[in-house]
């Protein structure tokens, strides 16, 4: 008997659609090696009949019977729990982290282990102005170079990384831990409002600059801690207005409108 060719152009389409229907189930799943099966079985879920993948039931697709925790190891499992809690961090992009961490040396996975370890241990706020820093006083404040009348208040310790980046300030600075924000529970006891004030009456502090963030609350904390501060010491804030290089077609109208509020004389 002499066999049947079937022509090219009637194979190819299969072909294409089966290996897009397999890389469609890798990046589901979160997978960079190509997986060991391709048949296709007859599937029901919620009485809705589907035909599924062998191995995207198998690997866990989300909302299907089986779940990656039955391919995965309690340890790794774990790991991945440990590094979705992380800012930013989904669940597929810490199993990828995971999975990177397994196929590096062991030394290297131990390495960032001993360093999370030591900073959690060695690593303090600054008692003068919340800083981070290994000693009781960051060198910021200990820097005697520094205008030591000039404070720049801050939100987060991120935030005094920005402003230092930029070589413009020469002052010391001032972390308040966060922004008041009621509906989140964040009340001004909550901040380090109480130790700002403090260092205005007992350093001879001429100027504050109020370098929150320029939010909802943000913009609360800054008129807060103006307030606060009316009458004992010069209170600026941070101008708001148009980037460096951008357009003013693209502007919204409360960037341009602080723009205008805050031009100054050339």
């Amino acid at each position: 008997m002499v066999p049947i060719r079937r022509p090219l152009g009637s194979v190819l389409p299969r072909y294409v659609d089966e290996e897009r229907r397999r890389a469609q189930i890798e990046a589901r799943v979160g997978f960079g090696t190509a997986l060991g099966r391709d048949s296709q079985q007859p599937f029901v879920e919620l009485g809705q009949p589907r035909h599924v993948a062998g191995e995207e039931r198998d690997l866990g697709n989300p909302g299907h019977v089986g779940t990656i925790r039955q391919v995965l190891s309690p340890a790794v499992e774990n790991l991945v729990a440990q590094l979705s809690r992380l800012p930013g961090v989904g669940t597929r992009t810490a199993h990828r982290l995971a999975f990177h961490l397994l196929q590096r040396p062991k030394d290297e996975a131990l390495a960032l282990a001993s360093a999370i370890e030591d900073v959690k241990e060695r690593v303090r706020f600054c008692k003068e102005c919340g800083n981070l820093t290994e000693e009781e006083v960051c060198a910021i404040c200990r820097d005697a170079r520094r205008d030591h009348t000039l404070i720049c208040v801050v939100e987060q310790p991120v935030d005094l990384v920005s402003v230092e980046r930029t070589s413009e300030f020469r002052g010391l600075y001032h972390v308040l831990g966060g922004a008041l924000s009621p509906l989140d529970g964040v009340e001004p006891e909550h901040l380090r409002i109480d130790e700002l004030l403090g260092r205005v009456e007992r350093n001879g502090v001429q100027e504050v600059v109020l370098a929150t963030n320029p939010n909802m609350t943000g913009e609360a904390t800054a008129a807060y801690l103006a307030d606060r501060l009316r009458g004992r010491v010069r209170v600026t804030r941070l101008a708001s207005g148009l980037p460096v290089g951008g357009d003013l077609e693209y502007a919204d109208e409360v960037t341009l409108g602080r723009a205008l509020a805050g031009r100054r004389e050339m």
